[in-house]
């Protein structure tokens, strides 16, 4: 990791960038033409993602009817992506969280630089993925923490201001980290394995999570730009808090970019890579990309349920026969995130890296 201590050029707060503005943007936040959105406001779609509704879902029973189980399956298998509603976590708990986020962001500079981050963890605050000199840069400035394990929990990374900031991001990660255990029990139980079995693949009790806040400054080009490249997520499972007022994420579906209406106070969950390999591609992660605009402001909060850094993931033998042979090689996590840390969102190329040679 010794070739992850420092980013390869200045750093510059697109945030600062916004406010200063300028008419365009600068080249380093062009991307080619076949990347750039399409903003076509004639372009009206009433495709969404699903959104379920998971009363019942409480405690450490699953009292889900089995059409709910059903429909998370469906769109585990056709989307990798759907909404959650009356999943259990307090709605004013939702708006204090993301208020609060957006409120350290439009502190002064120098009380944000403080907690400037470096690429050997991204731990603090960021405005850069990937250490590749000269890449194409995404319209976006971030803060990203870790939560779980213990041992990687530092309060001193967390911001202090505003006053309230460490005592809510405390208070929300423990809610989400309930729901992550209780969707994973859900994903085990519709693959046909034992409730428990996904989450003793990613190391029982001493699983990983973190949190990355994006803030998506105003943009005066945005369809020159992407607040975040096209990617698949490198974790497990993405509990994802956006900003229902304000669209921006875009799911590939048919080779189309379907642009996600969220729903109030719902969660948008997401399988990641590390689902993927464990699930032998019954489940699959989906590449995703963040639109700006040049209006308003965008601010999400994305919760990742991760596998213990130093495990071996590989397809569950349970669901690895002649018929279908496990299609992914093991890697750690730490092994698979160093793809992202070097360079960058690059699609879906790092989890098809990973498959095995026939």
């Amino acid at each position: 990791m010794n070739n992850l201590q420092e980013w390869p050029e200045p750093i510059i707060r697109v945030q600062s960038l916004s406010e200063s503005g300028l008419p365009s943007i600068p080249d380093r936040y062009i991307k080619p033409p076949p990347d750039r959105p399409s903003l076509n406001p004639t372009e009206k779609s009433d495709v969404n993602i699903p959104i379920i509704d998971l009363t019942g879902l409480s405690g450490d029973e699953n009292n889900l009817p089995f059409s709910t189980l059903d429909q998370i399956s469906l769109a585990c298998r056709e989307w990798g992506f759907f909404q959650v509603v009356n999943h259990g976590v307090s709605p004013g708990l939702m708006d204090r969280a993301r208020e609060t986020w957006r409120s350290f962001f439009h502190l002064p500079m120098e009380i944000k630089q403080a907690y400037a981050n470096s690429p050997k963890t991204y731990e603090g605050y960021g405005s850069r993925l990937g250490i590749e000199k000269g890449a194409i840069l995404d319209w976006s400035d971030y803060y990203y923490l870790h939560y779980l394990p213990l041992t990687l929990k530092d309060y001193n990374k967390w911001p202090s201001s505003p006053d309230s900031c460490r005592e809510v991001i405390d208070e929300y990660g423990k809610e989400l980290v309930k729901l992550g255990g209780r969707i994973m029990k859900i994903l085990s139980i519709n693959l046909g394995l034992r409730e428990d079995r996904l989450q003793n693949a990613f190391g029982g009790e001493n699983f990983g999570t973190c949190l990355r806040v994006n803030f998506y400054p105003k943009c005066p080009q945005p369809n020159l730009a992407l607040g975040l490249s096209s990617h698949s997520d490198p974790g497990g499972l993405t509990l994802l808090l956006p900003d229902h007022e304000v669209p921006g994420l875009q799911v590939r579906k048919d080779g189309k970019w379907i642009t996600v209406k969220p729903a109030q106070h719902a969660f948008i969950v997401n399988i990641g890579d590390q689902i993927q390999v464990l699930s032998n591609a019954n489940y699959k992660s989906v590449e995703h990309r963040v639109i700006v605009n040049s209006s308003m402001e965008r601010i999400s909060m994305a919760f990742f349920y991760n596998p213990k850094s130093d495990i071996p993931i590989k397809p569950v033998e349970e669901l690895v026969s002649s018929d279908k042979p496990a299609l992914y090689s093991p890697m750690t996590f730490d092994e698979y995130r160093l793809f992202i840390r070097l360079r960058g969102p690059q699609g879906k190329s790092q989890v098809e890296s990973l498959k095995s040679p026939r």
